[in-house]
């Protein structure tokens, strides 16, 4: 009884909260706090998708390439072929999601696991910055380019004003978060967590190793190439430095690690800590300390995978389930 009381009143909650998100573009006190906002919603929704499958063990160090070729693609589609972004994006997704194919099957097939599977993620990473800076002619270079502005044109992805990538933006993060739900419901959600625990052991019960990790993979590549077009359509400037590459590529995690890849919200939670504690040093000290927050960050996050690997979130939600277990066989005895 006390189990469906307490979920009624996360679902009476969580009702509340989408509420609150869904009226704030309304009464938002300036235009800049649904700017920032949006930006973490953008990118909960890269790190929930990479926390797909950092939560079972694999560990992506390289998920810029992905974020980098399903923007560039869109971008370069709608800039010379006047494709709209709505369609590119799925050229885009599928790009990143054959991308990842190819990578993940070289990977698995051969054994490449752990450690080592993390550091050929995060040289693919670079591979796809530096090909983007390589094929400046098309792409800008280093410089970046810009996407062609059309005005308020909502068929070509492009609005008036900020609420709508708020919304847009919003709806992908609730997608990504429904996903991972109907994942743990999965049977896939038992074979990765087998495949995690030991590889040896699940292969010899019968379980497909390389069928579900090149699931999981392509799923989440495919799905941060979306994130890469959400992130470029709102910005409207693409550079391989924020969309590809090795900064990138080690931010991703850093913000699901923070918050808690194990846990649902986790994602979310790291980011928002994440880009709020940029924006606040980026606003009051401007470019005097520019940097700063990734070394703060840089240094918490080395302390929280000794000390609290389960990330903050995770760690004060399982501190406070101990704590409610512990009160239940008390209130037994």
């Amino acid at each position: 009884m006390a189990s469906l009381l307490d979920s009624k009143k996360g679902l009476i909650s969580l009702i509340l909260i989408l509420a609150c998100l869904i009226l704030f573009p309304l009464f938002a006190p300036s235009p800049y706090l649904v700017h920032i906002i949006t930006l973490i919603f953008i990118w909960s929704y890269v790190s929930t998708v990479w926390s797909y499958m950092g939560r079972f063990g694999l560990v992506s160090l390289g998920h810029g390439a992905f974020l980098g070729t399903g923007a560039y693609v869109t971008a370069l589609l709608f800039n010379f072929l006047n494709l709209t972004p709505w369609i590119g994006m799925l050229i885009g997704a599928s790009a990143a999601a054959l991308f990842a194919a190819v990578l993940g099957y070289a990977c698995f097939r051969f054994g490449i696991i752990g450690d080592y599977f993390a550091l050929v993620t995060l040289a693919v990473g670079e591979l796809v910055a530096l090909s983007i800076i390589a094929l400046r002619d098309i792409t800008g270079g280093s410089l970046g380019f810009t996407l062609r502005s059309l005005g308020n044109s909502p068929l070509y992805f492009q609005f008036g004003g900020k609420a709508y990538f708020y919304y847009i933006s919003l709806i992908f993060l609730l997608f990504a978060l429904y996903l991972w739900k109907k994942i743990d419901k999965s049977k896939m959600q038992k074979a990765l967590m087998a495949i995690g625990e030991d590889e040896v052991a699940a292969s010899s019960v019968g379980v497909g190793i390389i069928k579900y990790k090149m699931a999981i993979t392509i799923t989440s590549a495919s799905l941060t190439g979306i994130g890469g077009v959400l992130y470029a359509q709102y910005i409207t400037y693409l550079n391989p430095h924020t969309l590809s590459g090795v900064g990138v590529s080690l931010a991703i995690p850093f913000k699901a690690i923070l918050g808690g890849m194990f846990n649902l919200w986790g994602p979310t939670i790291g980011t928002a800590m994440i880009l709020s504690l940029e924006e606040y040093i980026r606003v009051s000290y401007g470019t005097k300390f520019i940097g700063v927050s990734e070394v703060v960050y840089g240094l918490a996050l080395i302390t929280l995978i000794i000390f609290l690997p389960k990330g903050l979130y995770g760690t004060i939600v399982e501190v406070f389930r101990k704590k409610q277990k512990f009160k239940g066989t008390k209130g037994i005895h």
